[in-house]
């Protein structure tokens, strides 16, 4: 688990316009999980840290000659940040990078307080906008939904609506597997939406903080029947970016998501105050995990890019559990998000809590693109 790792610019900067969110969804992994840092922060990022955050990605840009960085803006909730905000904010970075490098930026929002105004921002700006939602109605609601207990997936709907009738920015969804909701019945509820993408995730969780129904393989046994009917189609409806990428990687391509694969994602979370951390996914595991106490306003990116927290994120397979190490799907699987190999001993020397499950699902795609593959033959 001491194999040294390469330091790897940053590619991808995840940029915390708000922190607060509209929502209170009961499985938020920022306002209902171990890592409360959010109270101490500010709940918008201020013009003097907005201008901080595009010199530094500029600035990270300039140093190693990046022909292209990814750039999402999230929260919280960062619609609530305002039009405005996320004007400066994209027009920061974008003013900051050297003329060679262009800037992608995506923004992901719940949907609900999607308008007109934010519609002509993200036409305007060429922002990618995903919406995260449950399913249909009923799943959607029974978790994502206000503080006051009020549905959301009506302002969802008007939101994705709006997004579609302002042009090509919606990029599609991200679902929350929910082991109580029928597979089949919430994979045809999103595809009632014509999302060009969805995104199938894995609940946070680790060996500390186990999922619900863990123990089995509950969430690849949720998978398999939408990967089928998804796989089995007779027209593509939308892309499914797990099952795209495992399919990627069986043929001997990468992967697109940090869910599987070896591939380190190399990216870098900036706090509304400006703070840099390694991960948000590691606010799920023990209080201040993924702090590294750097800023924009006081370290480069390049501080951040040398940090232990940061580097323990890269996925090489010296740095996996022996076990992970000899398992034959490891260059698949990749041992499984970082986050969910969280231990009782503080540590991440352990399989995925979801190690079952990702052996499961993978194998069985496995053999349903051999099958298909010999069949064309």
């Amino acid at each position: 688990m001491n194999e040294p790792v390469r330091e790897l610019p940053f590619q991808q900067f995840i940029v915390k316009l708000h922190s607060r969110c509209n929502l209170s969804c009961d499985y938020c992994y920022v306002y209902h999980h171990v890592d409360q840092s959010w109270r101490d922060r500010p709940k918008v990022m201020s013009r003097r840290t907005i201008a901080a955050v595009g010199a530094r990605i500029g600035e990270h840009a300039e140093t190693h000659r990046l022909e292209e960085v990814f750039v999402v803006l999230h929260g919280g909730e960062p619609l609530l940040a305002g039009p405005a905000v996320i004007e400066d904010m994209v027009n920061g970075i974008r003013g900051s990078v050297p003329a060679g490098t262009s800037v992608d930026v995506t923004l992901q929002t719940n949907g609900t307080l999607v308008d007109h105004r934010f519609a002509d921002v993200f036409a305007r700006h060429d922002i990618g906008v995903g919406i995260s939602v449950d399913g249909g109605r009923e799943a959607n609601d029974r978790h994502r939904r206000f503080a006051n207990g009020h549905p959301s997936f009506a302002l969802v709907q008007r939101g994705i609506a709006r997004l579609r009738a302002a042009g090509d920015q919606w990029t599609g969804l991200l679902c929350t597997v929910d082991l109580d909701n029928d597979p089949l019945t919430t994979y045809e509820d999103l595809l009632a939406l014509h999302p060009p993408q969805i995104d199938l995730l894995l609940p946070l969780a680790n060996w500390v903080h186990p999922p619900a129904g863990h123990g089995g393989t509950a969430y690849a046994d949720w998978l398999i029947p939408i990967f089928d009917r998804w796989f089995s189609a007779p027209r593509r409806q939308t892309g499914v970016r797990l099952f795209e990428s495992i399919i990627s990687m069986l043929l001997g391509g990468s992967s697109d998501t940090e869910a599987v694969g070896l591939n380190s994602a190399r990216a870098i979370t900036i706090e509304t105050d400006g703070q840099l951390e390694a991960t948000d996914a590691l606010k799920t595991t023990a209080p201040g995990l993924g702090a590294t106490g750097l800023s924009v306003h006081r370290h480069t990116l390049d501080d951040a890019m040398r940090h232990p927290r940061v580097l323990d994120m890269h996925r090489t397979l010296g740095r996996l559990p022996a076990e992970c190490q000899s398992c034959p799907i490891v260059d698949i699987c990749g041992g499984g998000q970082t986050s969910h190999r969280y231990g009782n001993d503080g540590s991440f020397a352990h399989r995925s809590v979801y190690c079952a499950d990702l052996d499961k699902l993978i194998r069985h795609i496995n053999d349903r693109v051999r099958s298909d593959l010999k069949l064309a033959a």
